[in-house]
């Protein structure tokens, strides 16, 4: 009975004992590791959005289906938990691609307004990119 009693102690204490800063973080998105490089995050979560994206200057043409909505989410997921951690002089694109994604994730936004916002994103995204390349 001791055995058990203090093997639950130690189970107990050794949990408390992992449990650092990272894991009480805010979560935006799934996957991956908090020690991941922000860069290779960001960088990805862009191109897996991008492989769904009209070529640019072809955005009025864009089709918003789900997908590419729940791709935006992820984007926005990823750049919301990494993005404060990417270089200092890709502060700007990554504020856009935080406002621009907010309004691209939800599918109850008017096309227009979609559309002004891809337009928006691809900026702050390609420099994004540009920046962490």
């Amino acid at each position: 009975m001791k055995r058990i009693a203090t093997t639950a102690l130690l189970l107990t204490a050794l949990l408390t004992a992992c449990q650092d800063d990272a894991a009480s973080a805010p979560k935006y998105s799934t996957g991956g590791d908090p020690t991941d490089s922000p860069c290779a995050r960001v960088v990805s979560a862009i191109g897996y959005a991008g492989l769904m994206l009209e070529p640019k200057g072809q955005e009025d043409g864009q089709n918003f289906e789900d997908a590419l909505i729940g791709r935006l989410a992820e984007a926005r997921g990823i750049t919301l938990e990494f993005g404060d951690r990417l270089p200092g002089s890709l502060r700007q694109p990554v504020e856009t691609v935080k406002t621009t994604t907010a309004g691209l994730s939800r599918n109850d936004v008017p096309r227009e307004r979609q559309v002004a916002l891809l337009k928006r994103y691809r900026v702050a995204a390609d420099a994004i990119v540009a920046g962490c390349g």
